[in-house]
C-alpha cells in the first residue's frame, strides 16, 4: 500500500492564528449546480505586524472567485492546493468573501451538502464543512452563522437552517428566500442548512422560565403520520434536561429533519438536528419495541447536545469525548428514567462488551482520547462514544449524584461558548467535588480493557472476611505497560439465604443490602470485613460500576442464589450469563474434541427455576432467559472457533426448549395479550419475553411450533410481534419461511424503514445456503449500494451478527464481504471504513481463517487510490 495520507497528533494542537467573528452564507440552490457565497469577518490573533498567510480548509468543489475587503482578488495574492486555499498578504482585520459551486446531486460521500430524495441537507461533522466552501475547518473557530436560503419555491418550499428565522419573502422569479441567525458562537462542524418538500408535525414547549419554544419536525409528507413519537421524545427530553441538569432550551425554535441517506444517526446541528430517517419514523405496525426505544434515546442524545457539545463544544478532534462520552451517559440515563433502568443498564452493558471490548482487543484500539489519527471519521468508535459514556458512569458513582450534579453546574458556568478539553471537564469535577482525579484520568490516556481479579478469604474464628483485588491491562498497540487505573467497584455481601449482611469496613458499618463502592487503585489491594457471623456470598460490579473484565471464581451454588436474590439487577443477570458461559465454554471443548454433548443437570435445573420464578419484570426474566451470544462468546476465547461456539449454543437452545417445552408454552401464551399496541403501554417486556419463548421453542423445528408462529405472523397487529415470528422462521428450513418472507415483502414494499429490516432479516439467516441467498438480494430491485442504511441492513448485518455464515471455515463470507465493500468504497469510503471492523479481528481466528481474513485486507489495501480512511483501517489491522 502507497502511504500518501498525513497522521494528526494531538500533541501537535496549536490555537489558530486567525479567529472568524461572523460568517453570511448565500445559498443558491439549483438543480445542476448550486453556489455558495461566504462573507467572514477575520481577525489576526496575536499583535506581530508580520502576519502569517490564512490557510482554509477545502475541496470537492469549484472556486469561483475570492473577493478581499470588496475587491477581487489576483491570483498571486492566494494559491489552491486539491485540500487548501492559502491567502497571502493579508491585513490584521479584513473582509473575506469566496464563492463556490457545488453539485450536490453528485455527492454520494454524503459529507458536506447532498441531496437526498429530492432534499438538499447538510452533514457538517467532522470535516464536512470544508466541501461547501473554503474556511477553518476546526473545532475551535467559533462564530456567528447568519445563513440566506434562495431556492425554486414549488420544488423547495421549506428552507431551514440554525438559528431563528429572521427574513422570509417571496422572489419575482418563481423562487424563495429564507435568512436565518443562530446568535450563538458555534464551530463549522455545527452548521445545517435544508430545503425541500417536507410536511411536518408541530408543538410547544414551555421552558423552566416561560419561555415558549417552538417545535418542528419535517419529513416527507408520506411519512407525516410517522412523528408523534418522536415529538413526545423531545418534549420528554427537554423537561427531563431541565429537571436533572438544570439546562434550559435557548433558542426560539428547535427543528428535527428526518433524512433517508445519512452515514451516521444523527446530527446535534445547532437548533436544527438532521436525523437519519430510522431514528425519527415510527407507527405501531412498522416499528417495534426496540425501534421505539432508540429513537427516545437518540433524540435525547442529540438534544442533550445543546449544552454537552454546542454550547461547550470540544477544543479539538482529540476531545470528541468530551461531547459524545458526556452526552451518552446523559441519553443512556434519560431512557433508564424512561423505561426499565435494570433492564437498560444489561442492554448498554451487553453492547459495552461485545463490541467495544473486541474493539480494544483488536488492532484498532486507542484510549477513549485518542493520540493520534489519520481520519477523524475512523473515530467516532465505540471506545469514544459508549467507553466514553462509561468513564462518565464512574465519575458520577465515585462523586455521588449531589457532588456531580456540582461538577456539571460549575463545568457548563465556566466553559459557556467555549472549547475546551477532557482535562477541562476532569477539573471541574475535581474542584466541584475537591476529590483528586489525577489517577482517574488515566482512563482517557490508555487503552485496552483492565482485568480485574478477585479472591476472598474468611476467618471464621474472627468474623473477617478479606478481599484482594488484582488489576492488569493488556498491551495495546503503541502501549505496551500500563499504569494502574482508579476502578470504582460497587460492592455488597450476601447470606446464604440472599439476605444482605450488615459488616464493618474501615470503621464505617454498611447495613443491609447497601452497596459500599471500594476504590481500586493498586496492582493489588485489599479490604477486610469484620463482623461477619458467616461466609459471605460477595456481590461485585453493581450496576457495572467499572468498564473491566471481572474473574472471580463463583460457584454454581452462588450463582444460582446472585440470580434468585441479590438486588440489583445487572448483577442477577450477570450470574445467569456466567452460568451459560461456563456451559456452553465447556460444551465447545466437548463439540472441538468430538464428544457427546450433555447439557448439565444443574444448569438445566437453574434455567427451569427462573423460568418458572412467576418473576413480575418480564424485560429482566426475557434478559435473564436468553443465552450469552455468539460475539460474546468468542471474546472469551482464546481462539475463537465460530462453527464449535454455534454448535454448542444451538444444543443448550434445542435442549432447554424440549426440556421444558409446556412451561415456555405456558409462558408465550401469558405474554400474549388483545389490548391494542402502544409503545408506552408498559408491555415491551412481555412481548420480548413472548418472542423468547417463540425463538426456543422454534429450534424444535417442530410443525406445530411453526404453525403457532406463522399464526403469530398472520394476526400481528405490530411490527414487535410481526418481527418475533420473522426472526424465528428465517433460520427454519420450512416453506414456512419463504411464504412468510414474501408475504411481509408484498405487504412493506412501499415503505423503506421496513424493507430495511426485511434484508437485516435474510442477513441472520443461519441455514447453509444463507450466503447464496444474500447474493442474489444484491441484485433485487431495491437494494441500493448508495444508501448507508439499505447496505447496512444486508452486507453489515451479515457480517456483523451472522457470525456462524460469515466466518464459514472456507472463507466466502470475508470474500463477500470485501467485493461488496470493493464496490462501495468509491462511493462512500466513510461507511466502507466502519463495515471493514470483522475483519480487522482477523488475529482471533485459526490459522486458516486468519489466512482468508488477512487475505482479504490485502485485497483491499491492493487498490488504487484508497481513500484515507479505509487506508487507516486496513493499514492498521495488517500492521503495516
Amino acid at each position: 500500500m502507497n502511504n500518501d495520507h498525513k497522521t494528526t497528533y494531538r500533541m501537535d494542537y496549536k490555537a489558530p492564528e486567525y479567529l472568524i467573528e461572523r460568517v453570511e452564507l448565500l445559498f443558491e440552490l439549483g438543480e445542476d449546480v448550486t453556489t455558495v457565497t461566504a462573507s467572514m469577518s477575520f481577525k489576526y490573533v496575536a499583535e506581530e505586524t508580520c502576519r502569517l498567510p490564512l490557510k482554509l480548509d477545502g475541496h470537492r468543489f469549484v472556486l469561483l472567485g475570492i473577493k478581499l475587503d470588496g475587491i477581487e482578488l489576483l491570483p498571486e495574492r492566494f494559491s489552491v492546493t486539491p485540500e487548501h486555499l492559502v491567502v497571502h498578504e493579508l491585513p490584521a482585520v479584513f473582509q473575506l468573501e469566496i464563492r463556490t459551486e457545488l453539485k450536490p446531486q453528485d455527492n454520494t460521500f454524503l459529507e458536506g451538502l447532498y441531496r437526498s430524495n429530492g432534499m438538499f441537507c447538510t452533514q457538517c461533522e467532522a470535516e464536512g464543512f470544508r466541501s461547501i466552501t473554503y474556511y477553518l475547518d476546526r473545532p475551535d473557530v467559533l462564530t456567528v452563522f447568519t445563513t440566506t436560503i434562495i431556492a425554486d419555491k414549488q420544488l423547495y418550499p421549506v428552507l431551514l437552517s440554525n438559528g431563528n428565522l429572521v427574513e422570509q419573502h417571496d422572489l419575482p422569479d418563481g423562487r424563495h428566500l429564507a435568512k436565518w441567525h443562530d446568535p450563538f458562537r458555534k464551530p463549522s462542524y455545527l452548521f445545517a442548512m435544508v430545503a425541500g418538500d417536507l410536511a411536518s408535525i408541530r408543538d410547544t414547549f414551555t421552558t423552566c422560565s416561560g419561555r415558549q419554544v417552538a417545535l418542528s419536525i419535517y419529513v416527507h409528507q408520506h411519512n407525516i403520520g410517522k412523528c408523534e413519537h418522536a415529538m413526545r421524545s423531545l418534549k420528554k427530553a427537554m423537561r427531563w434536561d431541565e429537571e436533572v441538569y438544570g439546562r434550559e432550551y435557548d433558542l426560539d425554535c428547535f427543528m428535527i429533519v428526518a433524512v433517508d441517506d445519512f452515514n451516521m444517526g444523527a446530527m446535534e446541528n445547532k437548533g436544527l438536528n438532521i436525523f437519519n430517517s430510522r431514528y425519527v419514523l415510527a407507527s405501531p405496525e412498522t416499528a417495534t419495541d426496540d425501534n421505539y426505544q432508540a429513537i427516545e434515546e437518540v433524540i435525547g442524545h442529540e438534544y442533550f447536545h445543546n449544552w454537552s457539545g454546542n454550547r461547550v463544544t470540544c477544543r479539538d478532534w482529540f476531545q470528541l469525548s468530551l461531547k459524545e462520552g458526556f452526552t451518552i451517559f446523559r441519553d443512556q440515563e434519560f431512557s433508564a428514567d424512561m423505561q426499565s433502568r435494570g433492564v437498560k443498564r444489561i442492554s448498554d452493558v451487553r453492547d459495552l462488551r461485545t463490541s467495544q471490548f473486541a474493539e480494544d482487543g483488536g488492532p484498532m484500539a486507542h484510549p477513549v482520547r485518542p493520540d493520534s489519527y489519520m481520519e477523524i471519521n475512523n473515530f467516532y468508535t465505540l471506545t469514544v462514544y459508549n467507553k466514553g459514556g462509561e468513564l462518565v458512569r464512574m465519575l458520577h458513582t465515585l462523586l455521588g449524584k449531589v457532588l456531580f450534579r456540582k461538577g456539571t453546574d460549575l463545568y457548563f458556568s465556566r466553559f459557556d461558548g467555549q472549547a475546551v478539553t477532557v482535562d477541562d471537564f476532569v477539573q471541574a469535577m475535581s474542584d466541584a467535588s475537591g476529590i483528586n482525579l489525577d489517577q482517574f484520568s488515566l482512563w482517557y490516556s490508555q487503552a485496552g480493557t483492565p482485568r480485574l481479579k478477585a479472591r476472598s478469604v474468611y476467618e471464621q474464628a474472627t468474623g473477617v472476611y478479606t478481599m484482594t483485588f488484582s488489576q492488569s491491562c493488556p498491551a495495546t498497540p503503541g502501549q505496551p505497560d500500563k499504569k494502574s487505573f482508579l476502578i470504582p467497584v460497587a460492592i455488597g455481601l450476601l447470606d446464604k439465604n440472599g439476605k444482605g449482611l450488615s459488616v464493618t469496613l474501615e470503621g464505617e458499618v454498611i447495613t443491609g443490602l447497601e452497596s459500599r463502592v471500594l476504590q481500586i487503585t493498586d496492582a493489588e489491594q485489599n479490604f477486610r470485613f469484620s463482623g461477619l457471623p458467616e461466609e459471605p456470598v460477595p456481590v461485585i460490579l453493581r450496576g457495572y460500576s467499572s468498564p473491566v473484565i471481572l474473574e472471580y471464581d463463583y460457584s454454581h451454588e452462588e450463582l444460582v442464589l446472585l440470580a434468585s436474590h441479590e438486588v440489583d439487577p445487572f448483577c442477577r443477570w450477570e450470574a445467569c450469563q456466567k452460568m451459560a458461559t461456563r456451559v456452553i465454554l465447556g460444551l465447545v471443548a466437548d463439540y472441538q474434541a468430538g464428544r457427546e454433548l450433555v447439557l448439565d443437570d444443574r444448569f438445566s435445573e437453574a434455567f427451569r427455576s427462573i423460568l418458572t420464578s412467576g418473576m413480575q419484570d418480564r424485560g429482566l426474566l426475557a434478559e435473564m432467559l436468553e443465552l450469552p451470544s455468539e460475539r460474546y462468546l468468542a471474546e472469551l476465547m482464546e481462539v475463537v472457533d465460530p462453527q464449535a461456539i454455534f454448535e454448542a449454543r444451538q444444543f443448550v437452545i434445542r435442549t432447554l426448549a424440549s426440556m421444558f417445552r409446556i412451561e415456555l408454552l405456558e409462558l408465550l401464551f401469558t405474554c400474549r395479550s388483545d389490548r391494542p399496541y402502544s409503545a408506552d403501554d408498559g408491555r415491551s417486556g412481555e412481548r420480548r419475553l413472548g418472542n423468547l419463548c417463540l425463538s426456543y421453542l422454534m429450534s424444535l423445528k417442530e410443525q406445530s411450533i411453526i404453525d403457532l408462529c406463522m399464526e403469530q405472523y398472520g394476526h400481528a397487529t405490530n411490527m414487535t410481534a410481526s418481527m418475533g415470528a420473522m426472526t424465528s422462521l428465517v433460520s427454519c428450513d420450512c416453506p414456512e419461511r419463504l411464504e412468510a418472507l414474501g408475504s411481509f415483502y408484498s405487504l412493506w414494499q412501499g415503505d423503506r424503514q421496513v424493507i430495511d429490516k426485511w434484508f437485516a432479516l435474510q442477513a441472520v439467516s443461519k441455514l447453509p445456503d444463507a450466503l447464496s441467498e444474500i447474493k442474489s438480494l444484491l441484485s433485487h430491485p431495491d437494494f441500493e449500494l448508495t444508501n448507508p442504511n439499505r447496505f447496512r441492513s444486508l452486507v453489515g448485518t451479515f457480517s456483523q451478527a451472522n457470525q456462524v455464515r460469515f466466518h464459514a471455515a472456507d472463507g466466502s463470507g470475508y470474500r463477500f464481504l470485501a467485493d461488496q465493500l470493493i464496490r462501495l468504497i468509491p462511493v462512500n469510503p466513510q461507511v466502507s471504513a466502519r463495515l471493514l471492523a470483522p475483519l480487522t479481528l482477523w488475529g482471533r481466528f485459526d490459522k486458516n481463517r486468519q489466512k482468508k481474513m488477512s487475505s482479504e485486507l490485502e485485497r483491499i489495501g491492493s487498490l488504487e487510490k484508497l481513500p484515507r480512511d479505509v487506508y487507516e483501517v486496513v493499514s492498521k489491522s495488517l500492521g503495516s
